[in-house]
């Protein structure tokens, strides 16, 4: 069977259209399709992944922000004068009136007073240091730096805190549930409090520290801020198809205050008391990392994320929680998938019946045309296709081919003749063609030198109309600025005043060198031979403020005695863009090394030449191997705020007076760079 389909597929027009036809339909569709299901399901999931990582950020934001707020609390009561008078009173009466009423006023579970050394001195109940246990960690004013403002999260035992907040010690204990998928466990009930704390120094006039004022408030079924962060993270008709938005705080894996409710009879109460999956406790309270995935919670799977709690020492001892019901949303995922599905079947069954027929009107009129052909091939001259009810091109190419077949006929006999005199028109045109190509390259290789000096030309007219103008205004209001200084004021500023005038008439040079490589023609320097190392020195003056600034150390080995003929500030242009780059090169420090030498070595033609060399070499990150390719061609550089034309101008300054500028790796143990000026010495 295959091996027919595969002699088929080499011999029949026909056979091939179909395949071509269906293989897509039946391969390369489906795939596709299961490719955007599968791409469209882990999207789906990394969507609500997303979501829930942004609804964990909203709970920690509102949560720290009670914490600040607390904090904020026992800071305004510690700096009030209020509770300065009522330490200067003997009696205790006036300090727990005001403890109590900043209790109620701010909504706290507790405040109390603590000396300096962190002893319970007063609560809002009137109770002293007496009643508390030695060993409760709630006390600040252990190390110095307790003496500073913070806040925290602590675990109290049960007598620890019914010290702090008798009234609220019902809602210490928390019966322990047995929660489905929850780690192995013997604890039947917890005695502990989960409590936030803030306290905040209490200090006289002259800086002493007198005590503490220490405010909190217990998570223990805190089901006021438990409804509220819910609220804020998932407000009303924020979560679609049905989905729930749920809040917990654990202690430890235990849930101490939710809005999950219970499974089974009792499902309108709160699952407080429910444990957390194993999973969870294990990368959360044991590796501490921050789950986001789906988790089973209670009763039902919950897309969650939970994230650990630590307290002042840094332990883990519990969990905040946020997520929301995943079964509507993968309801609406599945439903998706299968509309996706449903749509590539449709499409799938509908290309393939329209390309079948339309696959009929192609492959008829070929086979018609080889009938003619074979009928023509076994004698028959006569032979044409003739009408075809086709209109397309193959139509067309049918009436084309009878045409064709006639003209044959007519033509046989005349193509004998004229095949001598072809054979020479073809030989007399190749000859054309090649000088043709010739003139071709020439033109070519004209244009794109044109198409460059144009660029450089439109690059330096607007050049020297962008920046004469601002070096005018400059030069006037400096000027301006020199006329009217004081004398005093003039003759201490004049090196300064001097150096600007400098730089100007550099900026001025900079624009003429530029229209000298557009028109060099119209421009050209004062060639006379120079002294390289004195030009070296005078480049480093000009850039020392930049050395300086990047602690860069300069090194120099001027060896050279030779001296080169070419124009003085060129030379200085070139070596002032090499010692620039050379330093932008070391932000964070390193040496500028500058060296020149005297050689001799052979041009390109084989005639010996002296040499001198002027080398600028950093102790950068070097240079990149695909960048040494295009180092020297215009506009390409690496720095954000560069033009890209500092190196190809360079070289042509350089090159026009038959020298060369290279570059490459440092080849002695620093890393780095080299750029060499390469200057001819005239005998």
């Amino acid at each position: 069977m295959l091996t027919r389909w595969k002699v088929a597929l080499r011999r029949s027009i026909r056979t091939k259209l179909l395949a071509l036809v269906l293989l897509p339909l039946a391969g390369v569709l489906p795939l596709l399709g299961v490719l955007l299901l599968v791409w469209g399901d882990v999207a789906f999931d990394r969507m609500l992944i997303t979501k829930i990582r942004a609804d964990l950020a909203v709970a920690q934001g509102y949560f720290e922000r009670v914490q600040a707020e607390l904090s904020a609390s026992a800071g305004a009561v510690a700096g009030s004068h209020a509770l300065h008078l009522a330490l200067a009173d003997p009696g205790r009466e006036r300090l727990v009136a005001l403890l109590q009423e900043v209790r109620d006023v701010q909504a706290l579970d507790f405040v109390n007073l603590r000396d300096a050394e962190g002893r319970l001195l007063l609560t809002d109940q009137g109770s002293s240091q007496e009643t508390e246990p030695a060993d409760s960690r709630a006390r600040p004013g252990r190390s110095p730096a307790d003496a500073a403002a913070h806040s925290r999260i602590e675990v109290l035992d049960a007598a620890a805190f019914a010290v702090l907040a008798p009234r609220l010690r019902d809602r210490v204990g928390v019966d322990v549930l047995p929660t489905r998928d929850a780690a192995p466990g013997s604890t039947r009930r917890v005695e502990r409090a989960m409590v936030m704390l803030a306290s905040h120094p209490v200090r006289a006039p002259d800086g002493r520290l007198l005590g503490h004022v220490q405010a909190g408030r217990l998570l223990n079924r805190n089901l006021a801020l438990i409804d509220h962060i819910n609220a804020i993270v998932y407000p009303e008709g924020s979560l679609p198809f049905g989905s729930r938005g749920t809040t917990t705080l654990f202690l430890d894996d235990v849930r101490v205050g939710t809005n999950v409710r219970l499974f089974g009879p009792a499902q309108d109460e709160r699952a407080i008391g429910t444990r957390v999956s194993q999973a969870v406790h294990d990368a959360v309270l044991v590796r501490g990392s921050t789950w986001l995935d789906r988790a089973f919670v209670v009763n039902d799977w919950y897309v969650s994320a939970y994230q650990p709690i630590t307290d002042g020492a840094g332990r883990r001892v519990g969990m905040l929680y946020v997520g929301y019901l995943e079964r509507p949303f993968i309801w609406l995922k599945y439903g998706m998938l299968a509309g996706i599905g449903v749509i590539f079947f449709a499409v799938m069954v509908v290309a393939a019946f329209v390309s079948l027929r339309w696959a009929g009107t192609i492959f008829r009129p070929v086979e018609q045309m080889e009938a003619t052909l074979q009928r023509i091939e076994s004698g028959a001259a006569e032979a044409r296709v003739g009408a075809l009810d086709s209109t397309d091109e193959l139509g067309r190419l049918a009436r084309h081919l009878d045409a064709l077949l006639d003209l044959i006929a007519d033509k046989t006999r005349a193509l004998e003749g004229l095949n001598a005199e072809l054979d020479a028109k073809v030989a007399q045109r190749t000859a054309a063609l090649e000088a043709s190509n010739r003139e071709l390259a020439a033109t070519q290789t004209q244009l794109l030198r044109s198409e460059k000096l144009a660029a450089v030309g439109q690059l330096t007219a607007s050049i020297a109309h962008e920046v004469n103008n601002p070096i005018a205004v400059i030069q006037g209001n400096l000027d301006l600025l020199r006329s009217q200084l004081p004398a005093e004021v003039a003759r201490a500023s004049d090196e300064e005043l001097r150096l600007i005038d400098a730089q100007i008439e550099r900026m001025r040079l900079i624009v003429t060198q530029l229209l000298q490589f557009a028109r060099p023609a119209e421009y050209a320097g004062y060639v006379t031979p120079l002294d390289t190392a004195a030009v070296v020195e005078d480049c480093l003056v000009l850039t020392g403020h930049l050395a300086g600034r990047t602690r860069i150390a300069v090194e120099r080995d001027l060896r050279a005695a030779g001296r080169p003929a070419l124009n003085r500030n060129e030379l200085q242009q070139v070596l002032i863009n090499l010692i620039v780059n050379a330093i932008h090169a070391m932000p964070e420090g390193g040496t500028l090394t500058l060296s020149s030498r005297d050689l001799r070595q052979p041009d390109s033609h084989g005639t010996p030449v002296d040499w001198v060399t002027l080398s600028v070499a950093d102790t950068g990150g070097g240079l990149d191997a695909e960048l040494m390719d295009q180092l020297f061609q215009p506009f390409v550089t690496r720095k954000k705020d560069g033009t890209g034309l500092g190196l190809w101008i360079s070289r042509s300054l350089v090159e026009r007076y038959g020298g060369d500028l290279r570059a490459a790796h440092r080849d002695d143990a620093r890393s780095g760079a080299v750029f060499t000026v390469w200057l001819r010495v005239e005998a």
